[in-house]
């Protein structure tokens, strides 16, 4: 190849500055050398002075990195350095110019591909970083859920062990209420037949004109299976009681032990007493075997009031709100005792063996034999006072004026009374009880000597109870306080001061009140016993027979009555009856 006197390369290239390694070889050992060496320095190194201009140099560039990429990754690398050395062998520079803009191209194509892998890689790598955060965030919310879960699963684990405990429990309360319901409905029932029995038994009573029905020897033996031991059920002074089964009622049977002049002399003083007078608190009497010595009362459940409060037999305690309306009971029936017309009655042995429960703790005095009926000239006495020169009763009991002076009065039984309200108190025997309950009221302990099985008493209702039994048992009779006007109304009192304090905790939330027509007109409360007046009224028994002890007229139209007889409501006694029972009061 031969070079031009201007030193130019042909076909428009421009010239290049020849290389140092060109003047360093100036011989050549042939043409094909001379015209390689020529072209390699030329074309590939720069020296060719075609290529001065900024423009073309940047196309060698290219086309010389392509070039250089070209040999580099290309699987056909022999293939295009053999093509690219043809080219720049050949004379025909517009193909060297064309291969390279090609060349320029396909470099730009790759550059262009690459940056887009480029740009690809980094956005999945964005996307790589996104979906790692994304899983964090993911694993997170399922621990968050996963823990919400077991949270939720737990409590309604629990909420259903509380559920099948309520059921448990409302299960068990269920069969309880049944089975009181049942014990209730059995009770009524019982209480139902056996007051028609008594219905019966009076009924039989007044058809045969007497006030007390008579029984055969054979009969009563028959109803104490021929005086059975086991029918036993007490011993007195004056006889046996036995219980015995009579026109399909129980009843008590009491037999004397001798027919001694005494023992029927306080037979026959029972007999006219108790066939003569009826009160809710006086024990009932049913019927004699007057040639026997027989009496027969109705049969009281739950025995004397001694043995209840001695706990006899593994019986349970009396209550501290019952012994308050035991106390009150004992009291009307004293008032009515010593009211009777026209001979005012003086008990002369009141004692807790000589009161009876039935199986409510009803109260009711019995064992009137030693009673006094008081003649009619000392009964029109201020103080009722009857001389008796006899003593008759129970130490401890018997009133010290009357064991000196033999002067039997109604305050011989108020100071029996009041070491019966010690006895309730306390539970304790009689001896040295009066000054054992003096010395703690005057030294503010008497809780100290109060009977515990009672349960929680009221202080100041106890202490009221204590000092009035203590008034009652003053040594002079003059200073002991009226059963009528003053002993009854303080035992009313405190009687329903203890029974507000009690009723409200035993309310049934939601259930309405009792009828107006259940409350008796005079104690304002439900009536335990209601019978009809002749003003056609009904009250409590026991309030009515103490309002009519002193007055003649309605205590609701105040107008005068015909007569005093007061007959049993039983159908609103039934009703009364059935309202308790539901209401659970």
């Amino acid at each position: 190849m031969n070079h031009n006197s201007s030193g130019r390369c042909p076909s428009g290239f421009p010239s290049l500055p020849r290389s140092n390694l060109a003047s360093e070889s100036p011989q050549r050992s042939s043409s094909a050398e001379r015209h390689r060496s020529f072209t390699l320095y030329d074309y590939l190194t720069g020296d060719a002075t075609a290529y001065n201009e900024d423009k073309d140099s940047r196309i060698a560039s290219g086309a010389q990195s392509s070039i250089s990429s070209k040999l580099r990754d290309s699987d056909e690398v022999p293939t295009q350095d053999r093509s690219l050395q043809g080219l720049m062998l050949s004379d025909n520079k517009d193909d060297v110019n064309t291969e390279l803009k090609k060349m320029s191209l396909q470099l730009r194509h790759i550059q262009g591909a690459y940056k887009l892998v480029q740009d690809e890689a980094v956005d999945a790598s964005h996307q790589v970083d996104e979906l790692a955060a994304r899983r964090v965030e993911g694993e997170a919310q399922f621990t968050e859920i996963q823990s919400r879960v077991d949270k939720a699963n737990d409590e309604i684990l629990e909420e259903m062990a509380q559920r099948y405990t309520i059921e448990e429990e409302t299960a068990r309360v269920r069969d309880l209420v049944r089975a009181e319901v049942m014990q209730k409905n059995r009770l009524l029932a019982k209480a139902s037949k056996e007051a028609a029995q008594k219905s019966k038994l009076e009924q039989l009573l007044v058809l045969q004109g007497n006030s007390y029905a008579t029984f055969t020897w054979e009969e009563i033996d028959n109803a104490t299976s021929s005086f059975s031991e086991s029918c036993k059920i007490g011993t007195g002074s004056n006889g046996t009681v036995y219980k015995g089964y009579l026109k399909h009622l129980v009843v008590a049977i009491k037999v004397l032990h001798s027919n001694d002049s005494t023992s029927t002399k306080h037979f026959n003083q029972e007999l006219e007493v108790l066939s003569r007078i009826h009160h809710p608190h006086l024990l009932m009497l049913l019927g004699a075997c007057p040639e026997r010595g027989c009496l027969v009362y109705e049969y009281m459940e739950s025995g004397s009031l001694a043995d209840r409060l001695q706990r006899l037999n593994g019986t349970p305690p009396i209550p501290w709100l019952d012994r308050f309306r035991i106390a009150w009971e004992i009291v009307s029936a004293l008032v009515f005792l010593h009211s009777t017309k026209p001979s005012p009655i003086i008990h002369r042995d009141l004692k807790p063996e000589n009161v009876l429960l039935d199986v409510n703790l009803v109260s009711k005095i019995g064992d009137v034999g030693l009673s006094t009926l008081v003649p009619l000239k000392e009964s029109l006495s201020i103080r009722t006072v009857y001389k008796k020169t006899g003593l008759a009763g129970t130490l401890f009991y018997l009133d010290p004026e009357y064991q000196r002076t033999g002067q039997v009065s109604v305050k011989s039984d108020t100071y029996s009374f009041g070491m019966v309200i010690l006895q309730l108190l306390t539970a304790r025997p009689p001896i040295g009880l009066p000054e054992l309950v003096e010395r703690a009221v005057e030294d503010g302990e008497l809780r100290d000597v109060l009977d515990e099985s009672a349960g929680n008493w009221p202080l100041k209702e106890a202490h009221d109870l204590a000092q009035l039994g203590l008034s009652c048992l003053e040594m002079r009779s003059k200073d002991r306080p009226d059963l009528r006007s003053m002993v009854a109304v303080e035992l009313e009192r405190l009687k329903h001061i203890a029974a507000a304090a009690v009723e409200p905790a035993q309310a049934v939330p939601g259930l309405p009140g009792p009828p107006s027509h259940f409350l008796c007109p005079i104690l304002k409360r439900v009536m335990q016993d209601p019978c009809i007046a002749k003003d056609g009224y009904s009250y409590e028994r026991n309030a009515m027979e103490m309002w009519l002890c002193e007055k003649d007229v309605s205590p609701i139209t105040e107008a005068r009555l015909p007569d005093k007889t007061l007959v049993p409501n039983r159908s609103l006694l039934s009703a009364i009856t059935s309202w308790r029972s539901e209401a659970g009061v």
